[in-house]
């Protein structure tokens, strides 16, 4: 990517988290940029290209914040609050992640999910489970921080629903332990 996607990208980036999703037009991006919006579709293609953009540029910031060199727990908590600090961060543009195919979004959508199957088996998880777990884990994070930035999490106060995503967390974190000792045991 050039250094002219990136501004657009960033610029689109900025025009959904101010004013949403429905705000952003290959027209209203241009403005931001100082160029037509017919100049560009050479570094964005059209609009549905756009998005897809703006999902790769989540995934990328999310897979760059979610780096953990701790055991499977402390990298499986990282990840989840990574997905749940950047809806709050691009809270315009972060249900775009659940909203578009993830095969658009490449090698950082990839590189993301990989990170939990390697906790996983780092847990001790049977192969046979891993996929359903990294499954629910990726639902579980990504869902919690787009239903909290879209208003469909707002009984209570920020520290309680804090408290209900860490609670939450925990439980799944058992659940992966317990399905690992099903296996050993």
């Amino acid at each position: 990517m050039d250094e002219k996607q990136r501004v657009i990208l960033r610029q689109a980036m900025a025009l959904a988290d101010e004013a949403g999703l429905d705000a952003v037009s290959m027209r209203a991006v241009g403005r931001r940029v100082g160029l037509s919006s017919m100049a560009l579709y050479p570094y964005v293609g059209n609009k549905e290209a756009l998005l897809d953009g703006l999902v790769r540029q989540l995934l990328e910031e999310l897979h760059d914040s979610s780096e953990s060199d701790g055991d499977w727990r402390d990298r499986l908590r990282a990840i989840a609050r990574a997905a749940r600090d950047l809806a709050h961060a691009h809270p315009g543009a972060y249900p775009l992640l659940v909203a578009r195919p993830a095969a658009e979004a490449g090698d950082d959508a990839d590189r993301v999910q990989e990170r939990i199957r390697d906790a996983l088996r780092d847990a001790g998880v049977a192969r046979a489970e891993v996929l359903r777990l990294q499954r629910m884990l990726s639902t579980f994070a990504l869902g919690y921080g787009a239903s909290e930035v879209t208003g469909r999490f707002t009984a209570g106060s920020a520290e309680e629903r804090d408290a209900e995503f860490e609670a939450d967390l925990e439980d799944l974190l058992g659940l992966v332990e317990r399905t690992a000792e099903r296996r050993s045991g």
